[in-house]
């Protein structure tokens, strides 16, 4: 019997602002669609945990039982700079900047996508479309809305009427915006565009002389708008009407609230049941920017080639960090704090290791299926991953109380228990048994000895033994760096 039929999981639905318990529209069968990078740089931190949460999600999911088919798009025309309808493309503007082909930097950042959600041990989705791959999805719907009374065009482009559309429906019920209060505040911008209102949003738009990526349509040759393509891979594979459609928080407003606007001036169904916001990831208390320098790209947490951090992780521990806090929590990341979860990832790890060392007994002490429940009473409760990973470790202590022979458990029970942990470890959270972190931990206390030998030989002035420690590590690839305050390393 799926596990699915004695499970009760609650999903909070950020259209309802409530914890809801999960129905799927057909027993046994869950559809679910979350957007994916606009594929115009390297993929960013904040993105990988976005993808991770949906990842743990997608995996939970199907340990319960249920068959899912879950859908990530690649944005690959369409997303305009700084989420708006005038102006520039960010694929066209950065292949613009390169002088390469918009698909030259498309194809290019798709292979760094893929490479490090790999590197994170992230499953595939069932269906990865692409926005260019549904072009005549796109204009069949924006016809349709157009028929529908709905879009209207204005010299080649054609714009979603959000005020003929709050009509009959209601624009803002995701985001919790009033369509007056917005039309209040963006009066003054009346006539400065094709647009009958400032709220209306683009559907397609007429590609200026100099626009590589265009395609022909009814109204213009042109390319869709941003918000249309989520629209037309979603239905296209999970129909009018789906499960769960996740993103980013930053996603809510515009994109998603225009995505159920298009839906249901299209069909007149409510697309999505379950809407599922990720919340934001910040670096050392700030906001992660380029331009200030308060960044760090996934690749250089595994490398060790930034200025932020002291040393290399892997991406076990990284990901064991980010899972660390619920996902719709803000997370908070920086050199202590995975410095920390490494150690307690190692610690963990290593109780694993010890369960095929533990043989079992003629009774049992401990009640295996009472804490196996805590551990789905974590995930059913939102997919609340830091409460399972405190269960696990509650798990972890009974290892080690197992091993030290103050507790004991049946062939049975140490069977269910030994494949318990190794599901919600590797199955559902995505960790990987791997001795790269527990190597790296050794090899940060043999490089710290050295860096405190070294530090006694500078201050004793023995600068030949300072030198030697300092190439000697060099030489076998450990590069120290001399701070104002401490010396850290990194491996190149």
């Amino acid at each position: 019997m799926p596990l699915f039929n004695s499970q009760h999981l609650k999903i909070y639905n950020s259209l309802s602002g409530e914890k809801e318990a999960f129905v799927p529209i057909h027993s046994g069968n869950v559809g679910m669609y979350v957007c994916g990078p606009t594929v115009y740089s390297n993929v960013h931190l904040g993105n990988v945990r976005t993808f991770m949460s949906f990842d743990v999600i997608f995996r939970y999911l199907q340990h319960l039982g249920y068959k899912v088919r879950y859908v990530r798009n690649i944005t690959d025309v369409g997303h305009m700079v700084d989420d708006v309808d005038d102006g520039e493309d960010k694929i066209a503007k950065k292949a613009r900047v390169e002088k390469l082909e918009p698909m030259e930097i498309v194809q290019r950042y798709t292979l760094d996508f893929h490479d490090i959600l790999r590197e994170f041990n992230f499953l595939p989705p069932s269906i990865e479309p692409t926005a260019t791959g549904h072009i005549v999805e796109q204009i069949q719907i924006i016809q349709t809305i157009i028929d529908n009374g709905i879009g209207y065009v204005a010299n080649g482009s054609v714009y979603f009427d959000v005020v003929k559309f709050n009509e009959s429906y209601h624009y803002g019920k995701l985001s919790g915006r009033n369509i007056d209060d917005m039309m209040a505040n963006t009066r003054d911008l009346d006539g400065q565009s094709d647009k009958r209102n400032p709220q209306d949003f683009a559907l397609w738009k007429k590609a200026e002389a100099e626009h590589i990526m265009r395609w022909p349509s009814p109204w213009s040759d042109g390319f869709p708008g941003w918000h249309l393509e989520c629209t037309a891979m979603s239905t296209k594979y999970l129909g009018n009407q789906f499960d769960i459609h996740g993103g980013g928080m930053d996603l809510k407003f515009p994109h998603h609230e225009c995505e159920i606007a298009q839906n249901e001036a299209c069909t007149g169904q409510v697309p999505v049941n379950y809407w599922m916001h990720a919340n934001m990831l910040t670096l050392n208390g700030k906001k992660m920017a380029k331009s200030t320098g308060n960044n760090i790209l996934p690749r250089e947490i595994l490398s060790g080639e930034n200025d932020i951090l002291s040393k290399p992780f892997s991406a076990s521990v990284a990901r064991f960090f980010m899972l660390q806090a619920h996902y719709r929590s803000v997370l908070d990341f920086s050199n202590d704090a995975i410095v920390a979860a490494e150690k307690g990832y190692i610690r963990y790890m290593e109780a694993v290791d010890g369960l095929q060392d533990i043989a079992p007994a003629t009774t049992s002490t401990l009640d295996i299926a009472a804490w196996k429940q805590t551990c789905y009473d974590a995930m059913n409760d939102d997919f609340n991953t830091p409460i399972l990973i405190a269960q696990l470790f509650e798990g972890a202590r009974f290892i080690n109380l197992l091993k030290d022979g103050k507790e004991t458990l049946t062939a049975a029970d140490l069977s269910d228990f030994t494949e318990s942990i190794n599901s919600f470890t590797f199955d559902v959270l995505g960790l990987k048994k791997e001795n790269d972190a527990q190597d790296s931990g050794k090899l940060e206390s043999v490089v710290e000895m050295l860096i405190s030998m070294r530090n006694r030989a500078r201050a004793n002035k023995d600068f030949a033994l300072s030198d030697q420690i300092r190439d000697e590590l060099l030489a076998v690839g450990i590069q120290l760096k001399d701070g104002k305050d401490q010396t850290t390393f990194t491996i190149i």
